[in-house]
């Protein structure tokens, strides 16, 4: 019987979020991020009519699609996306053209002035390789993100899928996301 193949994705339950931004330091940490910019960051929004406003925190980050247009427009190849549905950047093919980043709909990239090289989140692949899950899933205190394999059936993430109701931020541009934003 041939082994099923891995399709990471990520749930993301805005409603836990407190904005503490332990995400965003948990990525800097691990990946030396220059602190005017971020793989995972957190929109801000009030709504409500004054004087009953209320904050609502969106945490964001590469949608890793299905059918990036990243990868269809980058001219070296750097942008890629592995068998299991990563979308990564091999910095040794990147000649900082930047495409990826006016292709991208969800301004998930940023590049980097001193490597001179477009960055975005991996899911931690290294840390994947190690058996560890994302620095930004594992540091949540109010485990706001689901991490895992889309594929196996028994996985949190797959259960939070099948049998909640999401949302998917812009299906409109074609690019298949697999960030999952529960409602």
């Amino acid at each position: 019987m041939a082994a099923r193949s891995k399709r990471y994705a990520l749930v993301i339950d805005s409603k836990k979020c407190i904005n503490c931004k332990a995400c965003v330091v948990a990525c800097r940490a691990e990946y030396n991020v220059p602190l005017a910019n971020t793989r995972p960051w957190i929109n801000e929004e009030t709504r409500g009519v004054w004087p009953k406003l209320m904050a609502v925190f969106q945490p964001e980050q590469c949608h890793h699609c299905s059918h990036p247009a990243c990868v269809r427009v980058c001219p070296t190849g750097a942008s890629y996306q592995r068998p299991d549905g990563i979308v990564v950047v091999n910095e040794s093919d990147c000649v900082g053209c930047r495409y990826c980043m006016i292709a991208c709909p969800y301004d998930a990239r940023f590049f980097r002035e001193d490597k001179g090289v477009v960055e975005k989140c991996d899911f931690c692949v290294k840390r994947l390789a190690q058996g560890q899950l994302p620095a930004c899933v594992e540091t949540c205190p109010s485990r706001v993100r689901v991490f895992g394999d889309l594929n196996d059936p028994k996985s949190r993430l797959a259960e939070l899928v099948s049998g909640r109701e999401y949302r998917l931020k812009k299906p409109e541009a074609g690019t298949g996301p697999q960030i999952y934003f529960l409602t």
